[in-house]
């Protein structure tokens, strides 16, 4: 009997929970006696790599995965079908679109009848377009960052912040030892939600993020009042994309071949230079950088993973493609992905989560 194929990939940054969702689409496919279950490695690079890379999964290779952080399938966000590298005879590069040839690919040699993409905004993207070009796919919303809209969560969110959170812990104890000022930098590109999180969690003084442009002279007067209080030290989360009022977001272009983002970074030296020109403290920056995207997942995340791996083979089983899946609390269902990408999950400052942390008396940079 000729089985069906179904092609899963990881792409975009990596983030804890990945393997999570791979066991879970190979273990609820392999009850189908007429599928079977392909990896595609470096997401929809490895179909237009020749000879393409892609591999066989069965249980037993996903065995005992979901611990694991990182992917087995390995991700990439550089490339991809509608912008692929090519370097041209005097050694600059260009894009070309390889969405027709990819597509031929999957159909012949390959024989693949769907696909679940497991990605972030940037995958989703490419998911729709593909989609729109007629192929069966099927996406599952992954970002630390937590910027995709249409789901409550994202899966590598909630790991991310027990990160970060467990390093504003680390950094009060050596504050207070010092009386100091700690600053932690945390990920999150344009969205705040690991940021005001972490703070949270972590009984931070200060949370500056993307969506509250920071008044410099304020977060003075916050620092000096914490500093002068009796407690003698203080702590900033500042995400990598905040910025001060009337300024802009500290970034890089990427000198990679195929990475099209911005590199975000910094800004947490930048806002201690404007600390020490306007007071006397003692202060140190830590970037926690990559650090949120390794490590073994939450146990939180790894169920929320699964139970997306899950709906994803069960939407394939029913043919609805063009699908996401979402978590909409208590229930996973899905939303067309076209309305995953159309907003920017921002935090909006009328949400609990930035009342709360005025209610506990977080300064926010207004």
């Amino acid at each position: 009997m000729i089985k069906k194929r179904l092609l899963v990939m990881t792409g975009g940054g990596d983030c804890p929970g990945l393997n999570a969702v791979i066991r879970a689409v190979v273990k609820r496919m392999e009850s189908e006696k007429d599928w079977e279950v392909l990896g595609s490695i470096e997401a929809f690079n490895g179909i237009l790599r020749d000879p393409p890379q892609v591999v066989r999964l069965t249980s037993r290779d996903v065995s005992g995965i979901h611990i694991r952080g990182g992917t087995i399938l390995k991700t990439t966000n550089k490339g991809g079908p509608f912008a692929w590298p090519v370097q041209q005879d005097d050694g600059s590069w260009t894009t070309e679109d390889r969405s027709d040839e990819l597509l031929e690919r999957l159909a012949d040699p390959l024989h693949v009848e769907a696909v679940v993409s497991i990605g972030g905004e940037g995958s989703m993207d490419i998911a729709q377009r593909l989609y729109e070009k007629g192929l069966n796919i099927i996406g599952i919303p992954k970002t630390i960052d937590n910027d995709l809209s249409s789901t409550d969560v994202t899966f590598g969110f909630q790991s991310a912040v027990e990160v970060a959170t467990d390093a504003v812990d680390k950094l009060v104890t050596t504050a207070a030892s010092h009386s100091r000022l700690m600053i932690l930098e945390v990920m999150g590109r344009n969205a705040g939600w690991i940021g005001l999180s972490a703070a949270l969690a972590g009984g931070a003084d200060v949370c500056l993020i993307p969506e509250i442009p920071y008044d410099i002279d304020k977060v003075v007067e916050k620092v000096r009042t914490r500093m002068n209080d009796g407690r003698g030290f203080a702590i900033i989360v500042i995400s990598e994309g905040a910025k001060p009022l009337g300024g802009s977001t500290v970034s890089r272009k990427s000198d990679e071949v195929g990475y099209q983002n911005d590199i975000l970074g910094g800004v947490g030296h930048l806002l201690l230079s404007e600390l020490k020109e306007r007071m006397d403290v003692t202060a140190r920056v830590m970037i926690l950088g990559h650090l949120q995207r390794g490590g073994t997942p939450t146990a939180y995340d790894r169920i929320l993973a699964t139970e997306y791996g899950v709906k994803a083979v069960e939407l394939v089983l029913e043919g609805d493609y063009g699908k996401m899946v979402s978590y909409r609390k208590p229930n996973v269902v899905s939303v067309p992905i076209a309305d995953a990408i159309n907003q920017y999950n921002y935090v909006t400052l009328d949400s609990d989560l930035v009342k709360t942390a005025r209610g506990v008396n977080i300064f926010l940079g207004d």
